[in-house]
């Protein structure tokens, strides 16, 4: 879960454009997580095209790619 976060990031350029890209988000609370939080799962995968099951497997399942 740490690295598809870590990939997202990575894809979009950084916290501070995931804040932008989802909003009503700063890019400090963003550089706090360890896991996408499960509120904030589906604008990332919005944003990034990193998959739900990616991000948060414990919550949404592995995915029929997985």
């Amino acid at each position: 879960m740490e690295h598809a976060l870590k990939r997202a990031l990575e894809k979009i350029g950084g916290t501070a454009r995931l804040a932008v890209a989802i909003g009503s988000i700063t890019p400090q609370a963003i550089s706090q997580w360890k896991v996408c939080p499960v509120m904030r799962v589906l604008a990332v995968e919005a944003a990034t095209g990193i998959s739900r099951h990616e991000l948060r497997p414990d919550v949404f399942g592995k995915g029929e790619a997985a």
